[in-house]
């Protein structure tokens, strides 16, 4: 465990050293307090560190990201990570989750905590034509154009390839129906792994960009997004091998045990959502 002395030889100030024991509840690991304020210092700045952690809204230009063919989107009012909660729910029940398409990840490493995950491809504002749209809002719209998107895929697809059969990543999977949350859902927790044992169950707590709605990051389906999950040795390279190759790349957390946290808010266990495969 680290006290603050050894905090602040990190350039830790007692303020946020102070909101850190808060939030967790106890002296926080090396490893623990340097993902922490790494995540900080590249998406919340804008608000102390606690405040961030607890879900305050979002530092954004009201409407700025919402699709741009309707009124009736500009005129939605932004969730609350608590209210976030109460949507996954929905979008994740009985007939919506089964219906999602096949699942795409490695039994490998699912029983593994701490892994670090990723979300490459570029940060999205949309949710129109999205699970959250229709069944949450009720809006109805034409999809969103594709044009693009193909080319984008192919070539993050082509880099991801690369660098799993490098074994420089465990796995990669697109977000698809139900946006990021749900893709997380399908990636980390394979139905089988429930069934056989819930005990074991792989959830995520992860943090979202400030520079974007929540709800939009969460539950949006825009094409061209891959979540991935690597070890934290292969950190340093794959960052380099994004910059190389020019991809954009979000860092979002790390894998948890049977447990899903959304920027400090605890959503429950991974199973309460899988329960009904």
């Amino acid at each position: 465990m680290v006290d603050f002395e050894t905090a602040e030889a990190m350039g830790i100030s007692r303020q946020a050293f102070d909101e850190v024991l808060d939030i967790i509840g106890r002296q926080p690991t090396i490893d623990e307090l340097s993902t922490l304020l790494a995540m900080w210092e590249s998406n919340g700045k804008q608000q102390s560190l606690y405040g961030w952690l607890r879900g305050q809204h979002h530092v954004v230009e009201r409407n700025e990201y919402l699709y741009s063919g309707s009124a009736d989107h500009k005129a939605i009012r932004e969730p609350r990570v608590k209210e976030c909660l109460e949507i996954a729910r929905e979008i994740t029940g009985k007939d919506s989750f089964s219906s999602f398409s096949s699942l795409t990840s490695l039994t490998s490493w699912t029983r593994s905590t701490g892994l670090l995950l990723y979300m490459v491809g570029n940060v999205s504002g949309e949710f129109a034509d999205s699970e959250y749209a229709r069944r949450c809002l009720h809006l109805v719209d034409e999809p969103m154009a594709a044009g693009g998107h193909e080319e984008d895929c192919q070539y993050i697809e082509m880099i991801l390839d690369a660098l799993k059969d490098g074994e420089m990543l465990l796995a990669s999977a697109p977000v698809g129906q139900g946006g990021l949350f749900c893709s997380l859902l399908r990636f980390l927790t394979p139905t089988q792994t429930i069934k056989q044992s819930r005990n074991q169950a792989i959830g995520f707590d992860i943090l979202v960009p400030r520079e974007v709605r929540l709800d939009a990051f969460l539950f949006g389906e825009e094409k061209g997004r891959y979540v991935l999950a690597l070890e934290e040795k292969q950190d340093d390279a794959f960052l380099l091998k994004m910059d190389d190759a020019r991809l954009n790349c979000c860092f979002l957390g790390r894998t948890t045990k049977n447990r899903v946290v959304v920027d400090g808010y605890d959503f429950g266990p991974t199973t309460s959502y899988l329960s009904a495969n």
